[in-house]
């Protein structure tokens, strides 16, 4: 053999786990504490809102706070202690919908509809992104996406996609209106209190908004899935894929639909509502949703004819495949713990407010957005991040003769894109769990509409900036 004929053998990068990049990235956090000066803001009462935000002229040096060699390791218990009721939220829905999925109502079902959906499938994918835009765009959906991820990927599944498509049809659905936020009250309803603005004003321009993003993610979306029907080892999570292959629905072989079948779903559809109803008229969060989605599990379980045994059997089997993603849920929230502990984020917020000053106002406009991305990673809240960047940025914004509806506009952005991909976020992890997509795979899915999400946001604020968009 020549050795022209010899290739040298190639060498595959391998994807460190999941826990490995969270860990790495709390170390990252915690050598920041040696680097970064520990400081605070001063936090006073919003008249407009009557939430407690950040005094801008506040900000003061304290006692540097380091995070040590053991403090690092005692993170993640910390965190995991501060993100419980996420983490067992993820328990209660994965073990509730199992007992929903044993009793045989949701492949009777779903299968009849993908009967319909039958060469009209890619239907499927638009339909659902406008319909969860709307929750995420009034109710400011989030980790409440997580309760209908199951159905979703099972309806994808049945439909010849995989279960990459059926979480981005909801929760991409969820986030376009989300950060669109035209009547988002923990968004956009915050923020623009706390800016002296007319509540949900310039709301005409964030439909436009929307509009714009459910194209682009519509389109995106139909190309990956299909990709994946054409060729399913196309798919990100082929691997998934072959071991949830037993899941799929066989549409030539459909089960048939019993009365209890009825009673099941029945079950579903008045919890579900009655879940939507306490998040618009009672402030229903994580725990009264638990508590609903666990009775569905329950009564429907009885009324599919399984007794309490068998209800248990499939709640602890439920709960027991969506450890790994559970705990990625603490681990992430153990980033955060360490920057509170070692006293960095609001000195990390006033350095890139302090950036932003000098920049000519064109450029400044992109600059508030960037800075309020950055922050999105430190302070995934929304609400949170508005109570602490925007008491900065609205008189930034006046010094600088943007409108501060711009302002708005850049925090909306800023905070609502990267929730769909940084590690941080508690509802994204929440998802992932449930959908047992590991984080790694999701990011080789969402990375390019993730940049072309955000340079839409970046030419949308020129816009706002170039048309001086006000209270409208």
């Amino acid at each position: 053999m020549s050795k022209e004929s010899v290739k040298p053998a190639r060498v595959k990068m391998k994807v460190p786990h999941t826990y490995v990049i969270l860990f790495s990235v709390i170390i990252i956090m915690a050598l920041f504490t040696y680097l970064i000066p520990a400081g605070e803001f001063a936090r006073i009462e919003d008249p407009n809102t009557g939430k407690m935000v950040v005094d801008p002229a506040s900000f003061h040096i304290v006692d540097q706070n380091p995070i040590g060699f053991f403090d690092l390791f005692q993170s993640i218990p910390k965190g995991m202690s501060a993100a419980s009721s996420i983490i067992f939220f993820i328990f209660i829905v994965g073990g509730s919908f199992q007992i929903i999925t044993g009793t045989g109502a949701i492949e009777a079902g779903i299968s009849r509809i993908a009967v319909k959906l039958q060469g009209k499938d890619k239907l499927m994918i638009p339909i659902f992104l406008f319909i969860f835009s709307l929750f995420g765009a009034t109710i400011g959906m989030a980790e409440e996406a997580i309760v209908f991820v199951p159905i979703g990927i099972a309806l994808a599944r049945a439909l010849g996609y995989d279960a990459i498509v059926g979480t981005a049809m909801i929760t991409l659905g969820a986030a376009c209106g989300f950060t669109s936020g035209f009547m988002n009250p923990f968004t956009v309803g915050v923020a623009q209190g706390i800016a002296e603005l007319p509540l949900f004003s310039g709301i005409v321009f964030r439909l436009v908004i929307l509009a714009v993003m459910l194209i682009i993610t519509t389109l995106y979306l139909l190309r990956y899935g299909s990709k994946v029907k054409a060729d399913p080892s196309y798919s990100i999570v082929h691997e998934l894929e072959k071991e949830e292959k037993h899941k799929v629905i066989d549409l030539s072989d459909i089960p048939a639909f019993e009365k209890q079948h009825t009673l099941v779903l029945l079950t579903l559809l008045v919890g579900f509502g009655f879940i939507i109803y306490g998040v618009f008229e009672k402030d229903w969060y994580i725990t009264e949703i638990a508590s609903a989605f666990l009775a569905m599990g329950i009564i429907g379980g009885l009324l599919g004819k399984m007794g309490p045994s068998a209800i248990s059997r499939e709640f602890v089997e439920g709960a027991k495949g969506i450890v790994f993603g559970a705990l990625v849920v603490g681990i992430a929230r153990g980033i955060l713990v360490v920057m509170q502990d070692g006293a960095i984020i609001d000195s990390i917020i006033n350095g890139l407010a302090a950036g932003i000053q000098s920049l000519p106002k064109a450029v400044a406009v992109i600059g508030m957005y960037v800075v309020q991305v950055i922050i999105n990673f430190f302070i995934p809240s929304g609400s949170g991040q508005a109570a602490a960047t925007m008491p900065i940025m609205v008189p930034l914004s006046d010094v600088l003769t943007i409108n501060r509806q711009v302002a708005v506009m850049a925090y909306q952005f800023g905070d609502g894109f990267t929730n769909s991909i940084i590690p941080t976020s508690a509802a994204l992890m929440g998802v992932l769990s449930v959908a047992k997509i590991s984080y790694e795979k999701w990011v080789k899915f969402l990375w390019p509409l993730m940049l072309i999400w955000l340079a839409t946001g970046a030419v949308f604020l020129l816009i706002a900036n170039m048309i001086n968009y006000g209270p409208f």
